[in-house]
């Protein structure tokens, strides 16, 4: 299982009129998530599409368990629970507040496609290698 922690912190901007996270902001802070753990991984979405590589997301899923407030600093939690197989990956996010509650938990999934022949295609073998020892010789 890969892991990374990247922090946002609520900006008044993106609150609805009772001081709340909009609902909609969540996708931005799961991109957030993912953007940082890819980096941590040693790439940047940049150098994954100058390999030809995009990566739209499929499906996304979101369960609201507790708000998160204006200014409050938001852990977000970006997980791979397993090796991608195929065209498809899939990254769990969890949002926690500064005492460590549990805010939001989501699901996306996000496939890799190749825009020279538009079609979905497997993931890069440099990212495979990144990501093998995360994980054990059953899983990939």
């Amino acid at each position: 299982m890969f892991t990374a922690t990247t922090h946002i912190r609520v900006r008044y901007g993106e609150t609805d009129q009772m001081g709340y996270l909009y609902y909609g902001n969540y996708a931005l802070y799961y991109e957030v998530g993912r953007a940082e753990a890819i980096r941590e991984l040693g790439f940047t979405y940049r150098q994954l599409e100058e390999m030809g590589i995009m990566m739209p997301v499929a499906e996304l899923n979101a369960q609201y368990l507790r708000p998160a407030l204006y200014d409050d600093l938001i852990t977000v939690k970006t997980i791979l629970k397993e090796m991608p197989v195929g065209p498809k990956i899939q990254f769990h996010s969890e949002l926690y507040n500064e005492q460590g509650m549990l805010l939001n938990k989501g699901v996306t999934t996000l496939v890799f496609f190749d825009p020279a022949t538009k079609k979905k295609t497997n993931m890069p073998q440099e990212l495979h290698t990144r990501l093998a020892p995360f994980f054990n010789d059953n899983n990939g």
